[in-house]
């Protein structure tokens, strides 16, 4: 029960409308470790509740204290617009019975609205780090009181080129008492060194394994021969498939674009979200999304983070993701909070070595389905290594060896030596290394 974790009445009577009952694993592990003021790096799968994790004992620091509201007292950052959305609504949602206030700023909102709400001094700011920079070079923001930061997906946010910004911005956080690293990843080497010289003494909390990042979401592989063959199962997939909600993820914006054209030109009523949408046009999507006016949503990797949309149960990759951790967090869109779920990835024989590398990633090995409607030509790769991956053919050695005569199989007559002064070098056919001397 939550009550049992020591919060403040408030949070709880919140917490009881909106049916919170029992606290997830990450929950019951992070949340008096942070009610005690400790520096924590937590992973843990997706839809496992780690924003409430982090929320809770930040707005418990802030309740009853009856000061006032001079300066951000703590600053969450994330990477995606869509993401700081859902954090700012769990924020609101906890705080209902609270006089704590919060604000958001991200890219593609009005930048003077945006100044005229850091000059209220929030408590809580969330914020993406690109536009965050921009008002802090345009000397809207100060920092210097903040005290408690949280890294919402720092690993995403490396990835997406906000190192630079994400340094300087804890730099200007130098007064901060605790920091929060949370994350649905191991990361890489880049987050090691963050979590090295931005925590203090930190508690390191893995909550799930990788292997068991996603236990309630079944995982199958279909193959294909070409875009167009892909295009015509994902087809397939939305007219033959039962599912409540799908995301049919892509790794370009241009392919996104491609597809939802097609399956809008076959009746398929679908929106498509990715960077190169106007803000506007991107919140209305995901809003008629979640509102269930449209069963489909085509994506780019903007949606991959953070987002929590009910009563979807479907995850197509249309095109396989690069790496591991990508893959975990698009199929984590799916099967969350103990519901089922199921991820469907289409692969080319070009798609094959970076399914198989996720296979060995996750320790598992996705379900093998046939459309027979649509069975193609491609099967898999006719030989694999011990690894997985295809083997490669070799190249044929040219039958024209050096100094063959085209045509021939006898070699061609070398020419006769030209006579070398007494003394001079004989070098090599580049012109440039000595061999030796007369």
């Amino acid at each position: 029960m939550f009550s049992k974790l020591a919060l403040h009445e408030r949070l709880l009577r919140a917490l009881a409308e909106l049916n919170f009952t029992e606290p997830t694993p990450v929950q019951v592990e992070a949340i008096p470790a942070a009610l005690e003021g400790r520096d924590l790096r937590v992973i843990a799968r997706t839809g496992s509740g780690k924003t409430a994790a982090f929320v809770l004992p930040l707005l418990h620091r802030f309740i009853g204290e009856a000061q006032p509201r001079v300066a951000i007292r703590s600053l969450i950052l994330l990477p995606t617009r869509e993401l700081a959305r859902q954090t700012l609504a769990e924020v609101e949602r906890f705080s209902r019975y609270t006089f704590i206030q919060s604000g958001m700023i991200t890219g593609g909102e009005d930048f003077k609205e945006q100044g005229a709400l850091l000059r209220k001094d929030p408590d809580i700011l969330i914020a993406t780090p690109g536009r965050l920079i921009e008002h802090l070079n345009a000397g809207h923001l100060k920092l210097d009181q903040v005290e408690v930061l949280v890294l919402d997906e720092a690993d995403r946010m490396l990835d997406m080129g906000f190192a630079e910004d994400m340094e300087r911005l804890v730099a200007e956080c130098s007064a901060r008492q605790q920091t929060l690293l949370f994350s649905a990843t191991t990361g890489g080497n880049a987050l090691r060194e963050i979590v090295n010289t931005v925590l203090d003494n930190p508690l390191h909390l893995m909550i799930n394994q990788v292997a068991e990042m996603n236990e309630s979401t079944r995982q199958q592989i279909i193959t294909a021969d070409d875009i167009a063959h892909k295009e015509r199962l994902t087809h397939w997939l939305l007219t033959h498939e039962p599912f409540r909600k799908a995301l049919v993820f892509t790794n370009t914006r241009a392919q996104a674009d491609r597809l939802y054209g097609r399956l809008v030109a076959q009746e398929i009523n679908a929106f498509v979200l990715h960077g190169d949408k106007d803000q506007k046009d991107r919140k209305r999507a995901l809003e008629l999304f979640s509102q269930g006016s449209s069963r489909v949503l085509v994506a780019t990797d903007v949606a991959a983070r953070g987002l929590d949309i009910e009563g979807l149960d479907l995850v197509i990759n249309f095109d396989m993701p690069r790496s591991g951790d990508e893959y975990l967090h698009r199929i984590g869109r799916t099967g969350r909070a103990g519901e089922e779920g199921l991820a469907i990835s289409l692969i080319c024989h070009n798609d094959w070595n970076l399914m198989s590398s996720v296979e060995r990633y996750l320790k598992q090995t996705f379900e093998r389905r046939v459309i027979k409607a649509l069975k193609g030509t491609y099967q898999g790769p006719k030989n694999v290594k011990a690894s997985g991956k295809a083997v490669g053919v070799k190249k044929k050695k040219s039958a024209l060896k050096k100094g063959a005569v085209k045509g021939s199989k006898k070699p061609a007559k070398r020419p006769a030596k030209r006579q070398q002064p007494e003394g001079a070098f004989v070098v090599s056919s580049d012109g440039h290394a000595p061999l030796r001397k007369k």
